[in-house]
């Protein structure tokens, strides 16, 4: 197994399932130590076994990321636990489409403090613990709803949210660039990770999930691996020279549009 990150300390938020998941384990692999954040501590236990079964290079913290004290926490963790902060995934995310005649205040909160906040105040803290390491890299997760519109999942205020976040992407690669941080997304089409079980059923999500493939010209929605590889080669010196990019890791969705 190559070990691209080797010595590197790895911060993941949405780190329980699903693609931060995945990236965590895969980090492991390849010699990182990951510091994994989510919402349930219990979760967080349960997949913390998943990535690192002997627990020496995995840590978890449990916090509601749309405060930025857990960004703080998230930092301390990595900083006290591994010495310091050299990359971010910060991929942390809700997603339930609803029309937007009927979205209330508390929801259009929840997506924006959630998507967008929480990943700026992460970032923030992320990229101060990294200009004391020389300079680091961040990849952030967007979304494909950000760059079109999807008739079947009505989505207005959560693609509003990633929109931002692929704006906070661009802007952060310009000021950071000085400070050798890259900072590059990916906008995922439709990943079958357990996100889709928070608004349906068991048997919804394996009646609709399957009804998307066609959606990609590829023939098939994509895995949380389609997206973690994603994740670890911009997040790798393999990337080097690229900053400020979103990648649609769409199945070819955007190259028909």
């Amino acid at each position: 197994m190559n070990k691209r990150f080797e010595n590197k300390v790895v911060i993941i938020t949405g780190g329980a399932s699903g693609m931060g998941l995945e990236a965590a384990r895969r980090f492991v692999q390849e010699g990182a130590s990951v510091v994994i954040g989510g919402r349930s501590a219990g979760k967080l236990a349960d997949a913390a076994k998943v990535i690192d079964p002997t627990g020496a290079k995995v840590r978890t913290v449990a916090g509601d990321i749309s405060k930025p004290e857990t960004a703080k926490d998230l930092v301390l963790a990595a900083t006290e636990n591994f010495g310091g902060v050299d990359i971010l995934i910060n991929n942390a995310g809700i997603f339930n489409p609803k029309p937007f005649l009927e979205l209330t205040e508390a929801e259009y909160d929840n997506f924006v403090d959630i998507i967008l906040k929480g990943k700026f105040f992460m970032a923030q803290e992320a990229a101060k613990a990294m200009q004391k390491r020389g300079g680091g890299a961040i990849v952030q997760t967007g979304s494909l709803w950000a760059l079109q519109a999807i008739a079947a999942t009505p989505s207005s205020a959560y693609s509003a949210a990633n929109a931002g976040v692929h704006a906070l992407t661009k802007n952060l690669a310009i000021e950071l660039a000085g400070e050798n941080i890259r900072v590059n997304a990916v906008a995922p089409a439709v990943i079958e990770t357990p996100i889709y079980g928070t608004f349906m059923s068991e048997e919804q999500v394996k009646e609709t999930l399957p009804t998307f493939n066609n959606f990609h010209p590829i023939g098939r929605n994509g895995q949380p691996k389609d997206v973690a590889e994603a994740m670890l080669f911009l997040a790798s010196d393999d990337a080097s020279f690229i900053t400020g990019t979103v990648l649609p890791v769409d199945g070819g969705v955007m190259a028909g549009h």
